[in-house]
C-alpha cells in the first residue's frame, strides 16, 4: 500500500523591488535572507524561488546564487524553484550548480521546472520560442543523467555531450527531486512521461486528471507522487487593515502578468481562469480557525502535499509579514503536521 506524502510547507520568493519600494535590492535581499533563516527556526519545510528576465522591478532572474546563502543559513528548510525557466538553461552546467548545491546543503535541493511563455525573455535570450518544448525535455533529460552518478553521453537536437560525468555527485540518491510545470493536458502528460512532481496551474481536469492517469499508466502510483503550489495565507484578525496592501501588490503582478500573457498568443489565461474546477491561488485570509479549515478543505480537494504562501509581496519590507509567519507557525502548522 503506498503511503502518501506528509504534507510540506513554506514559503516562495521574487525578489520584486517597484520603483516605490522603502527597500534598495542589498536591502531586500537581505532582509529576505534573514527572514528564511527565520522560518527555518520556525519549523516551515519550504523556500521556492521563481524566475523571470528583464524585469524593470528586478524580478528575480538567478535563483542558483541565492539558494547558496539560503543553504549557508539554514539546517532543514529545503530550498527549490517554481520555476526554473529551462528553455534559457545550459543543463549540464545547471546540473553541476544544482550537484554542487546539494553537498552545501547536505541533500536540501530540488528543482521546478517548466517551458516559460513571455516573449520579451525568447527575444532577450535570442532563442526561438517554437524551441521551448524541446529544450525543456531535453533538459530534463540531461539533469536526470547527471544526477545518475553515471558517466553519459547525450545527443538532441538541442544539446550535445560526450562522455562526461558530473562531480561532486548529489547527496540524495537520484539527485535533486525534479518538478514540472503545467497548465494543460500536454504538459501534465509531460510530467507524467518524465516522472516528475507535479506543480499544476489552472482547470484541475486539465492537468491533475491528465497527469494522474498518465502516471497510473506508467505502474506509477500517483498519490506517492508530490503536488505543489503556491496558495498564500494571511492570518490575521483585521482583514481590513492588513489586506489592501497586500491586495494592490497582488494587482501589480497581476497587471505584468496579464501583459505578458497577452502578447504571448497563448491559451493560457483561459486555462488558468477556466472554469471546469479551477484549482485556486487566491489569499486564504483570517484567524488561526479559519486559515486552517481553509487549508484542509484546500489540500483535501486536490490532493496538495506541498503549499507556500507569498513571503514577501511586491513594495513590502519582509517584516510586515513576520505576524502573520508566527502565528501560522504556532497556531495552524502544528494542527497541519498532526492531520497530514
Amino acid at each position: 500500500m503506498t503511503t502518501r506524502p506528509h504534507l510540506r510547507v513554506g514559503a516562495c520568493y521574487d525578489f520584486r523591488n517597484p520603483t516605490d519600494s522603502p527597500l534598495s535590492w542589498p536591502q531586500l535581499y537581505g532582509a529576505v535572507l534573514d527572514q528564511i533563516a527565520w522560518l527555518d527556526e520556525l519549523g516551515f519545510d519550504l523556500v521556492w524561488f521563481t524566475e523571470h528576465h528583464f524585469v524593470d522591478d528586478g524580478y528575480l532572474p538567478s535563483w542558483i546564487p541565492v539558494a547558496g546563502a539560503v543553504a549557508s543559513r539554514t539546517s532543514r528548510i529545503r530550498i527549490s524553484s517554481d520555476i526554473t525557466l529551462m528553455p534559457f538553461q545550459e543543463p549540464l552546467r545547471l546540473a553541476e550548480d544544482l550537484a554542487v548545491l546539494d553537498n552545501i546543503s547536505n541533500g536540501r535541493m530540488e528543482i521546478g521546472v517548466g517551458m516559460g511563455y513571455a516573449l520579451h525573455e525568447f527575444h532577450g535570450f535570442n532563442i526561438p520560442r517554437a524551441q521551448r518544448v524541446s529544450r525543456t525535455e531535453e533538459g530534463v533529460e540531461v539533469l536526470q543523467r547527471a544526477f545518475s552518478g553515471e558517466r553519459f553521453s547525450f545527443e538532441g537536437k538541442r544539446f550535445a555531450y560526450n562522455d562526461v560525468r558530473v562531480t561532486p555527485t548529489p547527496v540524495q540518491e537520484g539527485g535533486p527531486p525534479i518538478w514540472m510545470a503545467a497548465m494543460g493536458p500536454p504538459g501534465a502528460e509531460r510530467a507524467a512521461r518524465l516522472g516528475l512532481h507535479l506543480l499544476p496551474q489552472g482547470a484541475a481536469d486539465q492537468v491533475l486528471d491528465p497527469w494522474r492517469e498518465a502516471t497510473q499508466a506508467r505502474g506509477i502510483d500517483p498519490s506517492s507522487r508530490r503536488v505543489g503550489i503556491i496558495r498564500p495565507w494571511l492570518v490575521t484578525d483585521d482583514r481590513d487593515r492588513d489586506w489592501p496592501s497586500i491586495r494592490a501588490a497582488e494587482r501589480y503582478k497581476a497587471g505584468i502578468y496579464a501583459e505578458w500573457l497577452t502578447s504571448s498568443g497563448d491559451n493560457v489565461s483561459l486555462q488558468l481562469t477556466g472554469n471546469a474546477d479551477p484549482i485556486p491561488q487566491t489569499w486564504v485570509i483570517g484567524d488561526e480557525d479559519k486559515v486552517f479549515n481553509d487549508m484542509c478543505e484546500f489540500i483535501d480537494a486536490y490532493g496538495i502535499t506541498d503549499v507556500v504562501t507569498w513571503g514577501c509581496p511586491p513594495g513590502f519590507d519582509p517584516e510586515q509579514m513576520n505576524e502573520s509567519f508566527e502565528r501560522f507557525a504556532s497556531g495552524v502548522l502544528p494542527r497541519l503536521r498532526e492531520r497530514y
